[in-house]
């Protein structure tokens, strides 16, 4: 039985570990060849785990000239890039916004958002804009909120996430482009925020755990196929519930008549 993926092919930025090796998972899982990418040669460790549905390849995610020899790679390899997940991120930035030196304010907006304008318009010039396609950007619940420290970093996906809806917008009808907004997960990125005290972060969540990178790659692969083939321009929010608390406590509580 074919997969809801099966013949197409997928380029993946960061995808040595954590989010960005279970989204590649999840998506070979679903039939696709997926072409996996990092700074290091973490992807090709990574991509021989996956056999022969994928390969690594060596690429940082605002390198522009790795980047564009990758999107031939898949191309020569693979036969298309039907599917681009603009994974790679970082925060290098915590801190007040205001105290943040602007070096690393700019890098964490190099890699958080100009490097999936990057990509995009690398797949968009080199495959999507005859054969379509579509686009999933990984933002984070981040760029919907604000939080202390991490102005820089929530900033960057709140560009991201309005960036998402441009692109879809300007890509129509050929691609679809959507985002997701993941909550606190098990990552290394995200270490400071669950590591040390994971039960008291998962009490605060209405599903009582912190999320799994294999939560944000079902999403992806779901997004990725043609049952939300009708949806373009959202942002899909995977966080067990976690905005509903921030919500509820920003509420002021209601007096009797």
């Amino acid at each position: 039985m074919s997969g809801p993926l099966e013949a197409r092919t997928a380029v993946v930025t960061g995808a040595s570990r954590g989010i960005g090796l279970a989204i590649a998972e999840a998506l070979v899982a679903g039939g696709a060849r997926v072409v996996m990418t990092s700074r290091g040669d973490g992807a090709q460790q990574a991509a021989a785990g996956l056999g022969e549905r994928a390969l690594g390849v060596q690429a940082h995610a605002t390198d522009q000239v790795a980047a564009a020899a990758c999107v031939q790679t898949a191309l020569a390899h693979f036969g298309g890039v039907d599917i681009l997940v603009n994974n790679a991120g970082a925060n290098p930035a915590f801190g007040p916004l205001v105290d943040v030196e602007l070096a690393r304010v700019s890098k964490t907006l190099e890699v958080n958002l100009l490097a999936s304008l990057l990509w995009t318009a690398l797949v968009w010039h080199a495959y999507m804009s005859e054969h379509g396609g579509t686009i999933i950007n990984i933002a984070s619940i981040g760029g919907l909120d604000v939080a202390p420290n991490l102005g820089a970093y929530n900033v960057t996906k709140a560009g991201l996430i309005h960036m998402t809806r441009q692109l879809a917008f300007e890509l129509a009808p050929k691609v679809r482009v959507n985002a997701v907004a993941p909550g606190v997960v098990r990552t290394r990125l995200a270490e400071a925020l669950w590591k040390e005290h994971e039960q008291a972060v998962a009490a605060e969540i209405p599903l009582q755990r912190i999320g799994e990178p294999a939560d944000v790659g079902a999403a992806v692969a779901f997004l990725a196929s043609d049952q939300a083939g009708w949806v373009t321009g959202e942002t899909l929010v995977i966080d067990g519930g976690q905005r509903l608390v921030r919500s509820a406590s920003s509420t002021p509580a209601s007096t009797p008549a």
